[in-house]
């Protein structure tokens, strides 16, 4: 018998989304798959949509809900009722391609045994026809630490809904950091890929995941003081998982450059907190990144500084 795989979509005032994002999840070829939602105290029609998918494939869907938690705790929700050998996670307005389980599964085979499933995946806004694969830097295998090092000298990412994680990984890594609102993500799959044997990527055109961006309200849109110090903590414990990995040159240097972009994200919102990330990134030798900005701020930056230089930008975009 083919192994069941649980699909765990938190799901928070995602009504207008929702029914196309578990319509991929219906639609996968994998014959096996169980599709857990948990409404995550949704305030619009989230909870009545998703139920009246679920009324329509009672032996293939079920709905629960909670008092509004946050995401990860919605995600730690689905996965104390999950019972699949395989875990899935997908956001409740994105999507699946149909092979996208079936491709891993088989990819999976032939990897070593713990190894975490990876696809292409991309960017979309309104229709996933109009999806830019654009990131083709992480499209390949990794070792764990290599793939860390990548993440946090170059900013790259895997889109969540691109891995399919054996349970057995899943469960070493431990539940979602419920404190972390922003970058949890992040944290959380450090977690599962240092206790991984590895990522192994499926590499037909088939196996693909479609991240649904620019939505006014995104949490990763948010500079929240709560939200940026969730951000702060993401990197303070994914920076202390690659040194307890590998302590050498290579490591410090990525983590300095990790901490150096940190202090431009968080300023000029969190000042305190973009001087402590300065000063983690000298700690550990310092990084040449330079901040992010236009040729006009680049020229006002060096005269005032780059300080100087965001806090006009952040005026004049007022």
């Amino acid at each position: 018998m083919s192994a069941l795989v649980s699909i765990l979509v938190p799901a928070f005032n995602a009504a207008p989304w929702i029914a196309e994002t578990l319509a991929s999840a219906l639609g996968q070829t994998h014959p096996r798959c169980e599709i857990i939602v948990v409404d995550d105290g949704s305030r619009d029609e989230t909870l009545a949509r998703a139920r009246g998918v679920a009324d329509a494939h009672p032996d293939r869907v079920r709905v629960v809900t909670q008092t509004n938690a946050g995401a990860s705790a919605a995600r730690n929700h689905a996965l104390r009722l999950a019972r699949g050998e395989f875990i899935q996670y997908l956001d409740a307005d994105d999507l699946l391609s149909p092979r996208k389980i079936e491709l891993q599964l088989a990819r999976l085979a032939s990897a070593p045994a713990d190894a975490l499933a990876t696809c292409r995946w991309g960017r979309f806004e309104t229709s996933p026809a109009e999806t830019r694969f654009v990131d083709e830097e992480v499209f390949r295998d990794f070792a764990p630490a290599d793939w860390l090092l990548l993440h946090v000298e170059e900013c790259r990412m895997m889109h969540p809904a691109a891995w399919l994680c054996p349970r057995t990984v899943i469960d070493a890594a431990g539940p979602w950091d419920e404190s972390l609102s922003l970058n949890d993500d992040g944290e959380y799959f450090a977690r599962a890929v240092l206790v991984s044997s590895g990522m192994a990527f499926t590499a037909d055109a088939d196996a693909a995941t479609y991240y649904r961006s620019g939505l006014g309200g995104s949490l990763s849109r948010r500079r929240s003081a709560a939200a940026l110090a969730s951000l702060y903590r993401s990197i303070e414990k994914i920076s202390a998982l690659l040194s307890a990995r590998e302590d050498s040159p290579r490591t410090r240097a990525a983590l300095a450059t990790y901490w150096q972009r940190l202090a431009y994200e968080l300023y000029p919102d969190d000042p305190a907190g973009s001087r402590r990330a300065a000063g983690r990134a000298r700690e550990l030798g310092g990084s040449d990144l330079a901040p992010p900005m236009g040729a006009r701020l680049r020229l006002i930056a060096r005269v005032f500084g780059w300080r100087a230089a965001y806090r006009l930008a952040r005026v004049l975009s007022s």
